[in-house]
């Protein structure tokens, strides 16, 4: 029965869309019928209801999706599987096959965006209808999709940075998943997969941003309270994994990092870098960033290419790179989708346009790198998550245009060599470390990642590789003398 999950009838400039769509999704209620192990006679998804777009966003409204449906599924008692509501959102595929929302592509491509979003939340003791808050966040999510034309896949995270339900909830971030019991559905129009919405507290979004989405969901399928088998989401949930279970969640984040490396490939923080080869009353062309001298701008190239770097992580598949969205703002954070087995600092936009021999590299012989104190505690991430595994970290500096790219030797496309080691195309830096010195300086500074015995300024020096870092106050990079 779709009856609660009917478009109603169609309104002035509405087409009568309802019975195309149930021709479109005849799997569906296949899938929302019959939850695995659950007898025909008790159905598990019943409807409840349906959340209509307002003003389709094809004819200039605000919500671009058509609907989303509600359902009530009874969950799987054998699995330890609660009752909840199940949203399935429907728009950001193709539901018309004549152009006016999507490019109509085939059958065999992807419908639309290729994805419907779903969400199961835990149904409260007493809850006699399903909240309708869910789909908003659903149209929020859509509308972001529509407007950059970044599409989701399983494992990508989203920064809210806001309780979901705008409560007072823990519950602040998403991670995106298969949905458990909706298998990819082929319509005339394309194929369409259904992405679930997890919910996630902010500890557990840091950690899927320092390792990667997948390894976070498999560890809260795992804890019934923090999802379980099927994910659902408690806007109630007031511990994070890591409180429930504290030796075992972050033990396994820690060695899932050593051992598939870490999908983040630069943030946005509080840096700068000198160059202490020679002093800069020497050589007026040193370009050294210091008092008195303003750092070159960066060449329209170099620009183009961190920002490349940094928006996309790494081309991988050529699938651009979802940078982390939230309400607000870009938070500057930016990781790869899938470790790829090549690291490359190339991308597509900015490759070889102009070969790097036709800009300047100037090699420096020693140089002094400078980090705040929550910059400095992901170093040792860097070293151990990337530059282990063959892959690059770069920190872009809040103000201006000062860059720092740590680079391992398997990386393709940087202008620092084993040879030169560090090399500067203005103000971005790039610092190529051997495994042997990354393996040193990860004991040296094993400290970083316990703030508490921390006294600022910090030093760690290398002279025989000529390299020093310095951990200073936050005050000093908001002075722009530093």
């Amino acid at each position: 029965g779709m009856e609660g999950a009917r478009l109603g009838a169609p309104g002035p400039g509405r087409p009568h869309s309802g019975p195309a769509l149930l021709a479109l999704f005849p799997g569906l209620h296949g899938h929302l019928g019959s939850a695995a192990g659950s007898s025909p006679k008790k159905q598990p998804n019943r409807p409840a209801g349906s959340n209509h777009a307002i003003r389709k966003y094809w004819l200039g409204g605000p919500d671009p999706l058509d609907y989303v449906s509600m359902y009530r599924n009874l969950g799987n008692p054998a699995l330890n599987v609660p009752e909840h509501w199940h949203y399935v959102s429907f728009g950001l595929s193709d539901l018309y096959g004549d152009n006016r929302v999507h490019e109509f592509t085939g059958t065999d491509g992807p419908s639309g965006f290729g994805f419907e979003l779903t969400f199961r939340l835990k149904r409260e003791t007493g809850e006699s209808a399903p909240p309708t808050w869910p789909a908003e966040l659903m149209q929020g999510l859509a509308r972001y999709v529509f407007q950059s034309e970044n599409t989701f896949c399983s494992g990508d995270h989203v920064s809210w940075h806001s309780p979901l339900d705008n409560s007072e909830s823990r519950i602040q971030h998403m991670l995106l998943t298969e949905d458990p019991q909706m298998q990819p559905v082929q319509t005339p129009f394309g194929v369409v997969n259904f992405l679930q919405i997890v919910g996630v507290c902010t500890e557990e979004l840091h950690a899927a941003q320092q390792w990667n989405g997948q390894g976070i969901l498999e560890l809260l399928r795992t804890v019934p309270v923090a999802g379980g088998l099927w994910l659902i989401t408690d806007m109630r949930r007031g511990e994070t994994i890591f409180e429930i279970d504290p030796h075992l969640q972050q033990e396994r984040v820690d060695k899932g990092i050593e051992t598939d490396g870490s999908n983040l490939s630069g943030v946005s923080a509080k840096c700068a870098w000198d160059d202490l080869s020679r002093p800069p009353e020497d050589d007026e062309d040193s370009r050294s960033i210091c008092i008195g001298t303003q750092p070159r701008r960066l060449s329209g190239k170099d620009t183009e290419q961190i920002r490349e770097t940094l928006r996309r992580g790494l081309e991988i598949n050529s699938k651009p790179v979802l940078p982390p969205i939230n309400a607000q703002r870009q938070n500057g954070l930016n990781y790869d989708r899938a470790p790829s087995r090549k690291d490359s600092l190339e991308s597509e936009s900015s490759a070889a346009i102009i070969p790097h021999e036709l800009i300047r590299t100037r090699q420096l012989e020693s140089v002094h790198l400078k980090f705040n104190q929550e910059s400095g505690a992901l170093i040792p991430l860097c070293l151990r998550g990337r530059l282990l595994h063959g892959r690059h970290f770069t920190y872009k500096s809040i103000t201006g245009d000062t860059a720092i790219t740590f680079v391992s030797t398997g990386v393709e496309g940087a202008f620092a060599t084993e040879e030169h080691p560090y090399a500067a195309h203005g103000p971005w830096l790039q610092i190529l470390l051997t495994e042997e010195f990354v393996e040193r300086m990860l004991e040296d500074l094993e400290d970083l990642t316990s703030p508490e015995e921390f006294k600022l300024p910090k030093e760690y020096s290398w002279p025989e590789k000529k390299l020093k870092v310095s951990i200073l106050p936050d005050a000093v990079f908001d002075n722009p003398l530093h």
